[in-house]
């Protein structure tokens, strides 16, 4: 079949905006499919917003705390400026018992480095809040203070929101959804199901969209 030639002066195709996605388990989808991770569940439903993007390239793994994504997106091969940059990171630290303090220095290190990476755009990089994994079974089975567990991540959250709201990026709470819908989680018992990713997406998009919208 011929092709046929671009008319003079007709607008070219738009280019994929690029999207960065840093964490941890969460964020690589522990327990499901690759597909059904959020991020890739957002990449959906943005482009079914009509936003144009690329797939998520993700620099995460199962049980990385701050330091360690730290390291792990030294190592990586990163081509900045991105378009959208993600930043979930945490629950391994609380897990590991560590104080709030370092955790608000690393973060803050990190958030800095994700708003270097979307090119210093800090309304192009949305944080994610820490879900709360007391809720699950898997914490049931070893017999863990769900109270103590709630507490340090909502101090945690708080941490994270607050180094959020300085850096003028934009946070988003998940955590809630998770306490809601303690069974929406994968076979392992604790990770969450694609269909509790499918209830973060629901709230993450929106916000990526105002993002996306303002900084355009």
């Amino acid at each position: 079949m011929p092709r046929h030639p671009r008319p003079a002066g007709a607008p070219s195709a738009i280019p994929a905006l690029r999207y960065l996605a840093l964490g941890d388990s969460y964020t690589i989808g522990e327990a499901v499919a690759a597909h059904e991770r959020w991020p890739a569940q957002l990449v959906r439903r943005l482009r079914r917003d009509g936003a144009a993007v690329g797939e998520p390239q993700i620099v995460a793994t199962t049980g990385w705390t701050t330091d360690e994504l730290a390291r792990g997106i030294a190592a990586a091969a990163l081509a900045p400026p991105y378009g959208l940059v993600s930043l979930q990171i945490g629950v391994n630290n609380q897990y590991r018992g560590r104080a709030a303090g370092d955790y608000r220095r690393q973060f803050a290190s990190l958030l800095a480095r994700a708003v270097a990476l979307a090119g210093r755009r800090a309304a192009r990089v949305v944080v994610v809040s820490i879900p709360d994994w007391g809720v699950t079974r898997f914490a049931g089975e070893l017999g863990r203070d769900i109270t103590r567990v709630a507490g340090e991540l909502d101090v945690y959250n708080a941490i994270a929101r607050d180094e959020t709201s300085r850096a003028g990026a934009r946070f988003v709470d998940v955590t809630a959804i998770s306490r809601r819908h303690p069974e929406l989680v994968a076979a392992d018992g604790l990770h969450p199901s694609a269909a509790q990713y499918a209830w973060w997406t629901d709230v993450i998009a929106p916000a990526v969209n105002a993002m996306l919208r303002s900084a355009n």
